[in-house]
């Protein structure tokens, strides 16, 4: 038997906790300015809360003074219908004609890179104007109200040279412009068209007007098919899309009968959230016309619904119905009459739907006499404008009262930066303040100008909530008044298709009781909600390696709330190393040389000093910046001194590590085969990296691999792992496919054994004698080979060894399929966690043949992680996690997913159990590697089980989908339930001096006993 024998690499992964190789002489020189303190959660929780406080409160006061100069310039400018203004559409800017010349509006527009905007070109001397496609540019409310908000730019500026974090401010005209800081060239869609409108935003709606309850009727009679019904669609769908989380909606389709588009919705209103709007929206969508129009039973269904309004299922604030139709023949005032009169708490919107006026008056005189506004739609392209009437409508009594509530959204994606792929700065929340007319000629009427804001960048936030401060599993994340997430480090906005990154249609609607999944009662979830301050324990099965392996933590929630704002601030600390810091001091000289080490890095994504408040430290990583801070070079800029404190001591006890790893590389005799790479990393966020071998992928360790480095949600994936693992021992681990190198990892034994090429990680918690870990890694590794020996060499040809770890997974297996299967034998506990996957696409399950499972090791309970179970938020039926790629006829929709994971029982020395196989049956034997978390696995291969595995997988699944079908009420149950939630403090729905008579074009019209009588016979000869 011939033998061949290459190098066999490993990657060495060395996490520190007390010392180093070499190391044990610096740690007992500074040995005596060591201490260990414990950390005060509630003290934690109240001193970041109060940062972010102030940060926010900085943005507040910005939009303010937007506000007051917006105001100011309306009410000294006199309205010129006939005004010629040339300004700079952000469209036409440094465009030229076919002549050379500038285009009408254009004209030359200086635009430089600007780190702090993502390097993004832009003017920070200048605003400009951006107008949706659907407006004419040349209108004269538009050039009369550009004149007018030309006041803003120097209060831009202002605002940016008083608080250098500040984003894009902005204002959005009622007329339609969009006002932008700073300005920038926009681009528009493929078809040329600019189709964002500002008065569509979620900061906008939100600011123009108070929460409301909304009833939407829609005329499905006959009369409607055709384009009718194309408009009446577009139109619900406009309506829809101004609501946000702190509405309540549902929709009433009639005819000869009154029904509801979702019956689960019967009788009831709905939060309009995403998930619900973009469900109304597919509901409406397979609308049918048929049979006469009958409003009035209608229009009674809908005032029942309202008046039966409580505080979870509603907002009780503003009412409103939305009646689109095209004609109301019935005898409808004494609905009227019995539901709304004479208090008219209910305003009615009519929205007359297409060319046909015949019953006109009709549908205006249910508008005028309701407080509400008729408009007429003949077109798709009238629905935009005509639609966005309602809101300065309910904006009146706010208006006329000068009530400038400052109001925050949820999180959102940023549509601008996302086109840009600017992932630092894709999830935003916006806070804005309306504009009022205070002239006193048109006080009653309520005239709404326009909102101004500003962006915050979610990031930008929690990075006042330092990592290094909350541990090794530690986190910070955010909540809304309606318990949606605003920040969380599991929260995935993005889903990839193909190669482009797309926002999930419900990122911003996950709830936290779908990511703290362990919080079952929702204590943790209501108390937040509800704006209380406390602490709360929770055992905790957690997850890390994206899903694949479990991990148990008992983890101390902290929360208060953010005053002046509708957000809740919670922290976790994991019991253990989440509960102590670790803390020494060195001197700046001694710190500062060690820290220039070529091996040494800190983490990029961390904020040892603030680089954003002055343009000239844009352009320094936090290493250049740390390092002159440190001389004096830059002795302003802002700096966390307690991170570099702790940053230098690191720097100092590890830099032994730096000599003996060159020593290695220089003296190839004494290094270990196989060792490639080592590396470390510290609370600080230090890492020291040395590469021995140059095969591993470059991107390994660098800003790309997301996964082993330390970013500002998570620590790297080896070092939570080693850190709940036993001091003294050797982790050793199978990275995933998207982060490992490919090398030669392993001997070629035989012409019939052949090696896998794999790589692997070892993980070791160091504790201070360096002598003893050299001994435990040659012992450990020894002992490995020496297991291999005896299986590859000396086992008969029936018997089949492998290396698995303390999770399932095979790392070393004469197959190479086997290697980074997931194995599960009687000697392993099996639990599950859980993933709020926001998405997944909905398709078939894949055939058996596509699971990874492996003849050799068939005798065992195999799960992959390609065989997955998840369960869809709003679908009852189970799916399995498909491909990537968009197929025809998928269908995006929210889900959890629950992994099923292995753990092995570390009690259990060896084991060994007989598992029968159909006629015949097979034997394994499991024994544990010392000191390692290895198994040495030993099955008997003369009985053939893969036939019986294959099938077996599915069969639960089968069974699962089976009782599915029938389990429609469970999500009927789950769309209809409304958790507790935190009312906005604010509401404006009534005024007495409003001037009601403002009501579509038409003055306050009485239904006339002419026009009654002629709607009577009308409806006669139609019945």
């Amino acid at each position: 038997m011939s033998v061949r024998r290459r190098s066999v690499q490993w990657m060495v992964i060395l996490q520190i906790r007390e010392g180093a190789l070499g190391g044990d002489q610096k740690y007992k020189d500074v040995e005596g300015v060591v201490k260990i303190e414990e950390v005060d959660g509630e003290e934690l929780v109240k001193k970041f809360a109060e940062e972010m406080e102030e940060m926010l409160g900085r943005k507040m006061k910005s939009v303010k003074r937007l506000a007051e100069a917006a105001e100011d310039a309306d009410l000294y400018h006199e309205y010129n219908d006939t005004m010629e203004f040339d300004y700079y559409n952000s469209m036409l800017i440094n465009t030229v004609d076919e002549d050379g010349n500038p285009v009408p509006l254009g004209g030359e527009f200086p635009l430089e890179e600007n780190e702090h905007f993502n390097k993004l070109p832009v003017n920070t001397q200048q605003s400009n104007i951006q107008v949706p496609t659907n407006v004419y540019n040349r209108d004269p409310d538009i050039v009369n109200g550009v004149f007018m908000s030309e006041a803003l730019n120097d209060v831009f500026i202002d605002n940016f040279q008083k608080d250098p974090t500040l984003t894009w401010q902005y204002f959005g005209s009622a007329t339609g412009f969009f006002r932008l800081y700073p300005g920038i060239q926009w681009i528009p869609d493929e078809n040329g068209v600019v189709t964002f409108d500002a008065r569509n935003r979620n900061w906008y709606i939100q600011a123009a007007t108070s929460p409301k309850d909304v009833v939407i009727v829609v005329d499905v009679s006959g009369s409607m098919k055709g384009l009718r019904l194309t408009i009446a669609k577009h139109t619900i769908n406009t309506i829809l899309d101004t609501l946000g989380e702190n509405d309540f909606v549902n929709i009433i389709a009639y005819s000869d009968y009154v029904r509801y588009v979702e019956p689960c919705f019967k009788g009831t209103l709905v939060q309009a959230d995403l998930d619900n709007r973009e469900h109304f929206k597919l509901l409406v969508e397979e609308l049918h016309v048929k049979g006469e129009g009958k409003v009035k039973n209608a229009m009674k269904e809908s005032f029942k619904i309202l008046n039966e309004v409580s505080y979870s299922t509603g907002s009780l604030c503003n009412q409103a119905i939305m009646l689109i139709t095209d004609g109301a023949m019935e005898d409808f005032q004494d609905v009227f009459e019995e539901f709304n009169w004479p208090e008219r708490r209910v305003r009615v919107f009519t929205y007359l739907i297409g060319r046909e006026m015949t019953f006109a008056e009709n549908v205006k005189w249910i508008a005028c006499n309701n407080k509400g506004y008729y408009t007429h739609i003949s077109t798709l392209a009238d629905v935009q404008e005509n639609v966005m009437e309602y809101l300065h409508v309910l904006s009146r009594p706010m208006v006329i009262n000068h009530d400038h509530d400052i109001i925050w959204t949820e999180a959102y994606m940023d549509s601008v930066l996302f086109n840009t792929q600017a992932q630092s700065l894709l999830l935003m929340t916006s806070v804005a303040m309306p504009v009022f007319s205070k002239k006193k000629e048109t006080l009653s009427h309520g005239i709404l100008l326009g909102v101004v804001g500003t962006d915050v960048a979610l990031r930008e936030l929690m990075r006042l909530a330092p990592r290094y401060k909350l541990g090794v599993h530690g986190y910070a994340y955010l909540i809304t008044n309606n318990g949606y997430i605003l920040s969380h480090p599991d929260l995935r906005p993005l889903y990839k298709e193909g190669k482009k990154l797309k926002p999930k249609p419900n990122y911003n609607s996950v709830d936290l009781s779908e990511v703290e999944w362990e919080d079952t009662e929702e204590r943790l979830r209501t108390a937040m909600v509800k704006g209380e301050t406390g602490t709360l324990s929770l055992d905790v099965r957690t997850s890390v390696d994206k899903g694949r392996r479990a991990m148990f933590l008992k983890n101390d929630y902290f929360y208060t709330i953010l005053n002046e704002t509708p957000f809740s601030l919670g922290i976790v600390l994991t019991r253990g190393y989440g509960q102590y810091i670790f803390t020494g001091n060195v001197s700046v000289e001694e710190g500062l040389h060690d820290l220039l080490a070529p091996d040494l890095t800190i983490a990029s994504e961390w904020t040892y000093c603030e680089t954003d408040i002055d343009p000239a430290h844009r352009k320094l990583s936090q290493l250049q910046a740390v390092v002159r801070y440190l001389t004096g070079k830059e002795p302003d800029l802002e700096c966390d001194m307690q991170l570099l404190q702790q940053t230098l001591f690191d720097a100092v006890v590890t830099a032994p590590m730096e000599a003996y790893w060159t020593a290695l590389m220089l003296n190839t005799s004494g290094m270990e085969d196989g060792v490639e790479t080592a590396f470390l990393g510290t609370r600080s966020g230090l890492m020291r990296f040395q590469r021995l071998f140059l095969s591993l992928p470059r991107s390994f360790l660098t800003s790309t691999d997301k996964e082993n480095m330390f970013t500002l949600d998570h620590f790297p994936v080896w070092y939570r792992r080693a850190a709940e693992y036993p001091a003294g021992q050797f982790l050793y681990y199978m990275p995933r496919q998207d982060t490992r190198g490919i090398g030669d990892a392993f001997t070629e034994q035989t012409h019939t054994h052949t090696w896998t090429q794999k790589t692997f990680f070892v993980l070791f918690l160091y504790p201070i004698f360096s002598l003893y870990v050299l001994l435990c890694l040659l012992f450990s590794l020894l002992l490995i080979f020496y297991f291999l020996c005896l299986c590859l060499f000396l086992s008969p040809q029936d018997i089949d060894c492998y290396v698995i770890d303390n999770n399932g997974f095979v790392l070393i297996s004469k197959q190479r399929n086997d290697v980074s299967s997931h194995t599960h034998t009687h000697t392993h506990t099996h639990t599950h966690t859980h993933s709020h996957s926001d998405i997944e696409r909905i398709s078939s399950p894949p055939s058996p043949a596509s699971l990874s499972v492996t003849n050799k090791m068939s005798l065992l309970h195999c799960y992959t992680p390609s065989f997955i179970f998840q369960t869809s938020r709003h679908d009852p039926y189970l799916s399995l996690l498909a491909s990537a790629h968009k197929k025809k006829g998928d269908i995006l929709q929210p889900c959890d997913t629950e992994y099923p994971s292995f753990v092995y029982e570390p009690s259990v020395k060896e084991t060994n159990s007989i598992i029968k196989c159909g006629r015949c049956q097979k034997m394994f034997v499991v024994q544990q590697i010392p000191e390692s978390n290895l198994l040495m696995l030993v099955i008997q291969a003369d009985c053939d089980c893969s036939r019986q595995m294959h099938e077996k997988p599915l069969l639960p699944l089968l069974l699962l989908l089976d009782s599915a079908v029938h389990n429609a009420s469970v999500k009927c149950d789950r769309m209809r339930s409304q958790k507790i939630r935190r009312r906005p403090e604010s509401c404006h729905a009534y005024h007495p001096q409003e001037n009601a008579n403002d009501c579509g074009g038409a003055s306050f019209i009485s239904l006339s006993a002419s026009l009654f009588f002629i709607c009577l016979s009308f409806s006669a000869l139609v019945s």
